[in-house]
């Protein structure tokens, strides 16, 4: 099992109770590929360093997880069927 960050950036145009709701979808999406969340910080709204989708700012997450190495390919194609996901980005821990 190796360890991983990812950090997904929301939709900053989504109410507060959608973008929970994102989030702990996230969360299940990793439980049921066999993934253990170890933390999930919700960061905030940040402005991007350039316009993405001509908008300014999104909500980003950040989740520390430990999973098999054959998880993340798994998990980022299904974020990126969601259109409420702007990006998204796993990291391996050393």
């Amino acid at each position: 099992m190796n360890k991983y960050e990812l950090m997904v950036i929301l939709s900053n145009s989504l109410e507060d109770g959608a973008k929970e709701a994102l989030v702990n979808k996230i969360s299940a999406l990793l439980e049921a590929n066999g993934t253990k969340i170890e933390s999930v910080e919700k960061v905030g709204t940040k402005k991007y360093a350039y316009a993405i989708n001509f908008k300014n700012e999104g909500y980003y997450v950040l989740y520390n997880i430990e999973c098999e190495a054959k998880v993340p390919n798994l998990v980022q194609k299904q974020l990126l069927l969601n259109e409420d996901v702007v990006r998204s980005m796993f990291v391996k821990k050393a």
